[in-house]
Formats: C-alpha cells, structure tokens, sequence
C-alpha cells in the first residue's frame, strides 16, 4: 500500500544533530545524518560491508563510519575511506536518497530518484512565521497504518464520540454540520461549519469563550499522506461565517504520516496558535492539549488496525459521513494503480 515516488516526512529537521538517526520508511531501513557542513542526508542503513547499521557508527568529517569497521560513507552513500586500505572497490557503496529539508522538515524521496521533483514537496509557510502564528511540534510512533490515520482526518464526524475531553464537543453538532468538499490538483479539500454550537473543552481553556459560538474546520489532504488543517472559533454572530474570522480564537495544524511498515508509521504534527501568538506558556499549554488528543487518536487507530490485521478490511460499511474518505480512498487507489503500472512496463 505504498506510494513510492512521493516526498515522504523523514524527520524534523532538529531531530538531526551530531548523531545518526535510524527510521524506517516505507519498511525499508534508512539512516539520516547532518555532515559536518550541515546538510543533511539519507542512507539505506546498512554497512556494504558486513551488514552492519549504519545508525550504530557515527558522524566524522568526511561522513558517516561504520560503528563494526570504521568505513566511512558521504552523503551520497559512497564510501570514501577504508582503514587500512587505499583503494577503494567500485562495490563499496550504500543506497542514498534524495533529501530536501524545508519548512522545518527533512523530506525524503524513496522512488526513483530521476522522479523526485522538489516542487511536489506540501508548502506550510507559517511553520516560519513565528509573528503571525506560534509553533510547535512533535512526532508519535504508531502501531497502525498511516492511510488509516488518514482516514481519521478526513471525517470528522469522530471527534464528538473519541475527543469528548478535548476537542470535540456535542456528537450531533458534528454529524449536522455544514460541509463543503471539492477535489484539488493533489488531493481533496472540506469546509465544516458548525454554527451557534457549544464550544469544546480544548477551546473554552484557551480563550474563556462564555457563551455559543461558531466554529470552522478546514481540511486540506495533499496525497498521499499530508493533511493542512485551519480551524477556529468566534463568539456566535461575529461574523465568522461571512468571513470576518479576526479576533477570534484560531490555529492550523499541519498532519503529516510517513509509513514504517504496513502496520505502523511516524505522526509528524504540528500546532501554530495565531490567537496568543507571542505568548509562550499558552502556545505550550495548547500544544500539549493537542497532544492528549492526538493520543485519543492513537488509541483508538491502534485498536482498529489489530482488528483489521485479523479481518481485514472487505466486511466493512460505508456510511454518509464516509463520503470525504472515499474520495481520499479513490486518488489513492488510483495513485498505487498508476505506480504498479509504470512498474511493469
């Protein structure tokens, strides 16, 4: 179920220091590592060698060496030092992969190389415009599909009955919200309004709303793993709707699942507050509520997956608010049929 050639998240760009980082991506097993000069690169994490992990060794001047016998290795996977030997065999070298660090991420191209065109990379801007939007970020290990958590974000019809505590609010008012969706070049993008409603406990903790207001969801999923999120609430009968959306409570979230294996991928998240922008402690107390609901989200995704490990998924049902997945479902489906046809020609 992967789509190979696709900019894929690898890491946050501060999770590459003076150490090499193991992940596994698309189940294969790849090493990223900063050279001496900074940049940042990607290799398969294996030793031409023995066979060694690479992610064992450590960062020297001219790359990355071997933790078993000291050979050395560039960005570019090949080896360019042997201890103890000056000539260096055509066979010694490693897998590399296009990597692209850009908006606070390093991106890797797992397909073909000739393929990995930068332009395709998903653009979040504000992940730099700290005086507009306040950020923070973080990355979740789970033990389930990556186009499941996909799933997850494109109805949110869920958030009524997992994020009770947090983000969610009265189930009816989810399930009879207002809802617009329209194909994009690169994917599917909603609109949900959600008008005169309760505003959830997440909400009213941030910005002390008092009384009903009227709440947005925008959704952007950019295939095949990228969601963009601007959501926001003003006090009922501000103008929200018509779209004076200033003044009120407001923040996108940028959803990014890179796949580990069949069974599990890596949730790259992260928040920018634009309604304390300046304010540390309440970018930091936001953030942390995102969290306990990007746990609810883990929770339930992880239960799923070992169901469906064991029945698989034809048995299950559609229902009304399925309709935006679908769609999702549908390009990607035709994203793995258009590679698996390339492939065997």
């Amino acid at each position: 179920m992967f789509v190979r050639n696709a900019w894929y998240i690898a890491a946050w760009s501060d999770e590459l220091g003076d150490k090499p980082l193991a992940r596994r991506i698309l189940n294969e097993p790849v090493v990223l590592f900063r050279d001496k000069a900074g940049k940042a690169a990607a290799l398969s994490d294996r030793c031409c060698h023995r066979g060694t992990p690479l992610s064992l060794g450590e960062v020297v001047e001219t790359g990355l060496q071997c933790g078993y016998h000291g050979m050395v290795f560039d960005g570019a996977g090949k080896c360019v030092h042997i201890p103890g030997q000056d000539k260096i065999p055509d066979k010694a070298f490693v897998p590399a992969y296009p990597v692209i660090e850009r908006d606070r991420f390093v991106w890797i191209w797992m397909g073909e190389a000739v393929k990995a065109d930068p332009a395709r990379i998903v653009d979040v801007p504000w992940h730099n415009d700290s005086e507009h939007w306040g950020h923070r970020h973080a990355v979740i290990p789970i033990k389930g599909n990556y186009i499941l958590m996909v799933d997850n974000l494109m109805d949110l019809t869920h958030l009524g009955y997992v994020h009770k505590r947090t983000v969610g609010g009265n189930p009816a008012t989810h399930v009879e919200a207002k809802m617009e969706t329209a194909r994009t070049q690169s994917g599917v993008r909603f609109t949900r309004w959600m008008l005169n409603s309760v505003p959830p406990p997440t909400y009213v903790a941030a910005w002390r709303f008092k009384g009903t207001v009227d709440r947005w969801q925008e959704f952007e999923w950019v295939a095949p793993s990228s969601v963009l999120q601007w959501t926001g609430a003003k006090d009922a009968g501000q103008g929200a709707p018509e779209g004076d959306r200033e003044g009120g409570f407001q923040f996108k979230i940028f959803h990014g699942l890179t796949p580990e294996t069949e069974t599990s991928c890596l949730y790259f998240w992260a928040s920018a507050n634009g309604f304390k922008v300046r304010d540390a402690k309440a970018a930091d107390e936001f953030a942390a509520a995102l969290a306990l609901t990007f746990d609810e989200d883990k929770a339930i995704v992880e239960e799923q997956q070992r169901r469906l490990g064991e029945f698989g998924e034809d048995w299950l049902t559609n229902i009304v608010s399925d309709g935006t997945r679908v769609q999702m479902r549908r390009i990607f489906d035709g994203l793995l049929t258009d590679e698996r046809k390339l492939a065997a020609e």
